[in-house]
């Protein structure tokens, strides 16, 4: 008899809402209490869907919490091969405190706008402040492609999703051309 893993007896894979969803749209509220048990819950199931999604950011407002609560988790995979392996990171109420003048364009993609990429300018290096699970304020910088993971998840706390960033069109692309293009 298989017995499942206990993340799945005890978390369960949240619905990510797609573009056209007016959740994303909503400017996300800060959280009041971090040790609030659904609180701590809804940052198991936001680990354990951004897990199985195999995605590298997720933001309460894709599964339709309007919260301020992003999980950045960079890792190597079939849609960025070359990230950077991290640990997995919720981040409560984060707020950008400095970025750099130097901005790089990059691909994106979101688990909300499935099948689209854009080459998204982003700060190369941004400083933040945010609280961690525990209720304690943690300050880092964040460089390259992880600056860029929390600068798309940020975005999504104020309503925006990486096509709002997007300086024309000709700088969208289908999920099939973009692996043809990056080989």
């Amino acid at each position: 008899m298989l017995i499942p893993s206990l993340d799945k007896i005890f978390t369960k894979k949240l619905t990510i809402y797609q573009l056209g969803n007016p959740a994303l749209r909503e400017i996300a509220q800060p959280i009041a209490n971090v040790h609030d048990r659904e609180i701590q819950q809804l940052i198991d199931e936001m680990l354990f869907t951004l897990k199985e999604s195999k995605g590298v950011g997720l933001a309460a407002p894709q599964v339709g919490r309007s919260l301020q609560l992003i999980i950045i988790a960079s890792h190597p995979n079939q849609r960025y091969p070359s990230a950077p392996q991290m640990e997995p990171t919720a981040m409560i109420n984060p707020k950008i405190i400095s970025y750099s003048l130097e901005i790089d364009k990059g691909w994106e993609g979101c688990l909300s706008v499935p099948m689209i990429r854009g080459l998204v300018p982003r700060y190369r290096e941004i400083e933040l402040e945010y609280l961690d699970r525990q209720g304690d304020r943690q300050v880092t910088k964040l460089t390259d492609f992880v600056a860029r993971i929390f600068q798309h998840e940020y975005d999504h706390l104020e309503g925006k999703v990486f096509l709002d960033r997007v300086e024309t069109n000709l700088d969208l692309v289908t999920e099939a051309e973009y692996h043809k293009i990056s080989k």
